[in-house]
């Protein structure tokens, strides 16, 4: 019996089972996953050694927690595939937005020992952010071995599950968000004449130390810009372009449309 399976193992099943791995929570040996695609599949034995099978209903059959890494337009057609497959004792866990834990249940058509969790693709670099729902017959030892499993990718935090929607447009989605600020600034160093490898650096490192200052300090976001604001400076001429443009709103409105579609998964 493997400690975990996963079906699915695109980007964020493998983020997951590599920070298992590194942080040595489970072997490779105790992992099992399963993909319709033979690429796939290949890619991620080679890269973590884990057995992986075509199957799906095989991984439900040997796993002690089974991962749904699936997209969420598939989660009918393989809950129908292994439903009669699932154990009473099995926890599952799902990754995917939109599928409530009710209608996750539903479709079972039973009760189930589940855990709903919304990551993010910062898992790859094991600085993941992922929110935690447990249905009633997970118990609190299952519970703290699933967050164990979360912790080695990243952090979870427990959140109440009407908040999902809001998770996904927060953390869920929002990488996407800031790739693209990271992309715009490294555009504009280049057009001020800085080499695009540099430019990239030195974008990507601002963002990420600047949000180390909002976790590690305390401090409230608009306090630590305004300590960056000098009177008449290079900065809040900047912040003045950016509220001109519209900033702040876009990025309001563009969370708003990513919780709304959310909901209409």
């Amino acid at each position: 019996m493997k400690k975990i399976g996963f079906i699915g193992s695109g980007n964020m099943a493998r983020a997951i089972m590599g920070g298992i791995i590194k942080k040595g929570l489970f072997r490779p040996e105790e992992i099992m996953a399963s993909d319709i695609w033979e690429p796939a599949r290949e890619r991620t034995q080679k890269e973590l050694g884990v057995e992986v099978v075509e199957n799906d209903r095989r991984v439900a059959d040997e796993s002690e927690m089974l991962v749904l890494a699936i997209k969420p337009q598939f989660y009918m057609a393989v809950i129908d595939q292994i439903n009669d497959r699932v154990r009473a004792d099995q926890i599952v866990i799902s990754l995917a937005p939109g599928w409530t834990k009710r209608r996750i249940t539903d479709t079972f058509g039973r009760k189930l020992k589940l855990v709903r969790t919304m990551p993010n693709t910062p898992a790859l670099a094991l600085e993941g952010i992922t929110a935690v729902s447990s249905s009633r017959l997970v118990t609190k030892e299952e519970l703290d071995r699933v967050l164990q499993v979360i912790n080695s990718f990243g952090k979870a935090v427990m959140v109440d599950e009407r908040l999902f929607d809001a998770v996904v447009a927060v953390s869920g989605s929002s990488p996407a968000y800031v790739f693209i600020m990271i992309e715009a600034m490294a555009d504009a160093a280049v057009l001020e004449g800085m080499p695009r490898a540099q430019a990239y650096e030195f974008a990507a490192q601002a963002v990420y130390g600047s949000a180390k200052m909002v976790l590690e300090t305390g401090k409230h976001p608009a306090e630590l810009k305004d300590m960056v604001c000098s009177p008449a400076g290079t900065t809040i001429e900047a912040v003045r372009a950016l509220e001109e443009k519209g900033f702040r709103s876009s990025i309001i409105e563009a969370m708003k449309a990513c919780a709304k579609k959310s909901r209409e998964l």
